[in-house]
């Protein structure tokens, strides 16, 4: 196998990002993020960023690369985007909370994409539990979320579609640009999204309840849903996420479910 090249050709309409830039918006004396490292081509920066951890990498550690050749969603899903077209970012944190409320992270990473997609890409996101966030009046997946615990570590991994083009991806997915945002910079996205989680995050370890945001964007909540577990499919009204970040379901026969998300394997709209 060849190695992967160490740089990108230059594209005027997919400009690289600054290190340096990011790192003076992030890198402030008080602030969660403590360094940014953007590689112009890596296998998957949650790799980049687990083994960091593992060799005691500090909280706040940032990487973001202009290509990834391997990476990685939910249950050895793959997540692909032309260099520069997208935001591939990892983040290291050491939460200081119970292992047991580890499973909000990710919902709060959901909360601050969001946040930032609506107020500076102007474009109506909401949140797929536990890990999607989809755009514009057809809720296409714009956005997904990879979450890896390693030892006393959480290292939260988040693909963005920004400037793709829909013969670049998959599926029902989308970018930013397809949805005509009004901001397609990365660097103001990527920005946006970090200071946005640092907030979340930093309330969160404060023990402020986090349950009224993500409902309010979260729109599983109220669907009658499908969901697949590795024990068979559980149908029925998704109800609420409790306490633990975990979706309740009640069957139509009122037995009341809460599935946690290492635990799902899809989660679908589902018909009577």
């Amino acid at each position: 196998m060849t190695s992967p090249p160490d740089d990108l050709p230059d594209d005027p309409d997919r400009p690289a990002l600054s290190g340096a830039t990011l790192a003076r918006a992030l890198v402030r004396p008080g602030s969660l993020w403590t360094s940014v490292r953007v590689p112009a081509v890596t296998e998957s920066t949650n790799a980049d960023l687990v083994a960091a951890a593992a060799g005691g990498s500090p909280e706040g550690a940032v990487v973001v690369a202009e290509s990834q050749t391997g990476g990685r969603g939910r249950l050895g899903r793959t997540w692909a985007s032309p260099p520069r077209a997208g935001l591939t970012v990892s983040v290291l944190l050491r939460p200081q909370r119970p292992r047991a409320d580890w499973g909000w992270l990710p919902l709060l990473a959901g909360v601050s994409v969001g946040r930032a997609v609506r107020d500076l890409a102007d474009v109506d996101a909401v949140l797929k539990w536990p890990n999607d966030i989809l755009v514009g009046a057809r809720r296409r997946k714009v956005a997904g979320l990879l979450s890896e615990v390693v030892g006393d570590a959480v290292v939260i991994g988040l693909g963005l579609n920004v400037t793709s083009r829909q013969a670049e991806l998959p599926g029902e997915a989308t970018s930013l640009a397809l949805e005509e945002a009004a901001c397609t910079d990365r660097a103001l996205l990527l920005v946006a999204i970090l200071e946005a989680f640092a907030e979340e995050y930093v309330g969160w370890l404060g023990g402020e309840d986090a349950r009224p945001r993500y409902l309010a964007a979260c729109a599983t909540v109220g669907q009658r849903v499908r969901v697949v577990l590795p024990s068979g499919d559980l149908t029925g009204a998704a109800v609420d996420v409790d306490t633990d970040g975990r979706l309740v379901v009640v069957a139509d026969d009122g037995t009341r479910t809460p599935v946690a998300a290492g635990d799902v394997v899809h989660v679908r709209p589902a018909t009577r």
